[in-house]
């Protein structure tokens, strides 16, 4: 199976905080793939390196065969194929559900400067096109008919639903998600596992930080494990909930 994402040696410091220790990991094509790990470990560090908000101060970052140097900002990432959401909801909160999703799809827009002052027959019929896309995708994460309510209030659920759909507005070959099942509730917990395999089958790759280990285990190809900024573990979710280090670590600290 073909690597999707590589790192190999990444190296994060803040101040005299060593976050990340050389950390190395190989995510295939075709994967939903866990990060898991106490709370300090070190897993938003690490999505925030593979999205660009952070600086790796060393190390190598490979997707998809061509090397994504460490100074690229998170929009250059993004343009390379790779999306993210965040723990805490991002959403314009004064915008409507379907204006949350149109502004990401934008970044696929081919109107220039002048296109977009004159209002040309081309920029009119790319409107029209980025408006149904991102119809279509709030149908495709439960929120059809939704489109016209204020971000700020959509449940709780919906906001999480709606930060993914404007996640894969990007067309992204690989969607990093940090703890996206943080407060729900065990339906809407359920519902969202359901959302995750369907985009992995629908042919976009999935990376997530989740403290539910039981929906990672149920739901994960692969599963990496940090510990103070360590890969103490790597496998499937059998050999994971196996392996020593694992218990001593993380799943026998009742995380």
């Amino acid at each position: 199976m073909a690597d999707l994402l590589v790192l190999e040696g990444i190296e994060k410091r803040f101040g005299g905080i060593h976050a990340l220790k050389n950390v190395s990991l190989r995510i295939p094509e075709n994967c939903i793939y866990g990060l898991i790990g106490p709370n300090g470990a070190g897993k938003t560090t690490l999505f925030n390196v593979i999205t660009g908000l952070y600086e790796a101060d060393s190390g190598l970052r490979m997707f998809r065969g061509k090397a994504l140097p460490l100074t690229l900002k998170p929009h250059e990432i993004l343009q390379r194929g790779i999306a993210r959401t965040f723990q805490n909801i991002r959403l314009f909160n004064e915008m409507t559900a379907l204006e949350n999703i149109m502004v990401a799809r934008h970044s696929k827009s081919k109107a220039g400067v002048l296109g977009a002052i004159f209002r040309t027959a081309g920029v009119r019929a790319e409107e029209q096109s980025i408006r149904e896309r991102s119809e279509q995708l709030l149908e495709y994460v439960g929120m059809a008919g939704k489109g016209d309510r204020i971000a700020r209030t959509l449940s709780y659920g919906d906001q999480r639903r709606l930060e993914i759909a404007r996640a894969l507005a990007a067309e992204p070959a690989l969607l990093t998600l940090d703890e996206p099942a943080a407060g729900m509730n065990p339906t809407e917990t359920a519902d969202l596992a359901k959302l995750i395999q369907r985009i992995r089958t629908d042919r976009t790759n999935v990376l997530l930080i989740e403290h539910d280990v039981k929906l990672v285990m149920g739901l994960c190809d692969r599963v990496a494990v940090l510990d103070f900024g360590q890969v103490i573990a790597e496998g499937t979710p059998s050999e994971i909930q196996a392996n020593p280090k694992v218990i001593e670590a993380y799943l026998g600290g009742g995380e």
